[in-house]
């Protein structure tokens, strides 16, 4: 059984005093093009140093959590999981080079080409979500809607690189000199190299492996302290927490998936490590379609579940994670199903057709899927971006569901609409969603085209 020493949470408190980095799909796509092992092993030590300040944060945001909501077993288990991860990668071995390797590394790339610079994440015009949920709540976390982008912001970000200064928090060397280096001169790397890369790829797979229930194991410790409170919602406070903790979850996995993907998978000319350079938007749809009409069908033993209408260009293209767009499109598909479906009833002969329109903007491309399934009340808007609020009775979380993304069940652990924003708001894009009570839903799914959004680090 994993324990969290007092030397261990010296260590955890030192790194969390330093800001997190946040990096734009356009600097991972530009680093990860044709990537050497020098390459590889700048980027193994850009995450052995961003990966620990990233875990000590929220390890040290789940000891601090309001309401004792961190004495729930779940929220224990998961805080141990973040800081044995945390102490795999601060004890990983470093690695030994010939003194002409070692200057390779550190010397400044001479080549003019460096890193795009990344700009604000536009979803965090002000800090994390206020407007989303009405007042923002006076929280021991220090949640307040002031501008994060700020100089003084609590993690601003206001330097265009990512570091912020603010609150106390330690200077870092800004991302472009620390991951971003031209070695094309370097023609033969040492076989220690490759074995440290390698190595360290396999660190990162286990922990990987070990965080895939986390989602639901934190659900599981919000419904451990909801039981124990007698709460039908969860307080504000804790909303902004959830909405903090799964954006940095998304973060930390799309590093970690990315590095792995560089370093395990064959180059493909349309792919730097999970980041397609060509998405082909019409295509994610639909095979997001499909999956979802496929759940819809078994989960209400129907021969045929309600038509589905794409609307949308075959050679839209842009830069992007399929596996993101995927997860967004497939939870608000099944959200619009099982709409139409419950209100026309599983036996109905005919259903009518869910609309998927696809638009390129000059910013965004956006995606509207509308459905005629009853629309939501105006009163229960607010609630339906709120985690473990569903319109499914009679759910639960099994203990030994270890989804780690929700796809398995049609509906009703309440995480498909929060965690699909989050998703679409990690590049910079955003979830927006208009109801006709009476009729139906439209949801509006904006992403960014241009790719030059950092990561919205909490």
């Amino acid at each position: 059984m994993f324990r969290i020493s007092s030397s261990l949470w010296e260590r955890i408190h030192h790194y969390a005093s330093f800001p997190q980095t946040g990096v734009s799909l356009q600097q991972m796509v530009l680093f990860g093009q044709n990537p050497s092992q020098g390459t590889l092993l700048r980027g193994s030590q850009f995450l052995l140093e961003e990966l620990p300040v990233r875990l000590a944060h929220r390890v040290k945001e789940l000891d601090q959590l309001p309401h004792n909501l961190s004495d729930m077993p779940s929220i224990n288990k998961v805080k141990d999981w973040y800081a044995q991860s945390f102490e795999e990668l601060i004890s990983f071995p470093p690695i030994r080079l010939p003194p002409d390797i070692r200057a390779a590394l550190l010397n400044p790339p001479t080549d003019p080409v460096s890193l795009p610079e990344s700009f604000p994440n536009p979803s965090l015009s002000y800090q994390y979500y206020s407007d989303d949920y009405g007042t923002p709540p006076q929280s021991p976390l220090g949640i307040v809607s002031t501008p994060k982008n700020g100089k003084n912001g609590k993690n601003g970000n206001g330097n265009g690189n990512g570091n912020g200064n603010g609150g106390g928090q330690k200077m870092r060397i800004p991302m472009e000199r620390r991951y971003y280096a031209n070695m094309s001169h370097v023609k033969e790397w040492p076989p220690e190299v490759r074995e440290y890369n390698r190595t360290f790829t396999k660190t990162l797979e286990a922990i990987k492996k070990r965080h895939d229930p986390t989602v639901t194991t934190v659900a599981q410790g919000v419904l451990e302290w909801k039981r124990s409170r007698n709460a039908r919602n969860i307080n504000l406070d804790v909303q902004h927490w959830l909405d903090r903790f799964y954006m940095s979850r998304i973060g930390i996995r799309f590093l970690i998936g990315q590095h792995i993907a560089l370093n395990t998978l064959q180059p493909h000319p349309d792919y730097v490590g999970i980041i397609c350079t060509r998405a082909n938007v019409h295509d994610i749809v639909q095979e997001a379609i499909e999956n979802a009409r496929f759940v819809c069908e078994e989960h209400y033993s129907m021969f045929k579940g309600p038509p589905v209408q794409l609307i949308c260009p075959k050679d839209l293209h842009f830069a992007y994670v399929p596996g993101h767009l995927s997860h967004i499109c497939f939870e608000l598909l099944k959200n619009s199903l099982r709409a139409v479906v419950e209100r026309f009833g599983p036996e109905s002969e005919s259903f009518p057709p869910i609309k998927v329109v696809v638009v390129e903007g000059k910013e965004d491309i956006t995606i509207k899927i509308s459905d005629e399934g009853g629309g939501i009340p105006r009163s229960a808007i607010p609630l339906i971006w709120t985690y473990m609020y569903t319109t499914m009775e009679g759910q639960n979380i099994d203990q030994d569901f270890a989804d780690s993304d929700f796809r398995a069940p049609m509906a009703g652990f309440g995480y498909g609409l929060p965690l699909s924003r989050l998703y679409a708001r990690y590049f910079g894009g955003d979830l927006r969603l208009i109801s006709m009570d009476g009729f139906g839903t439209d949801v509006y799914i904006h992403l960014n085209r241009l790719s030059s959004s950092r990561e919205p680090l909490p």
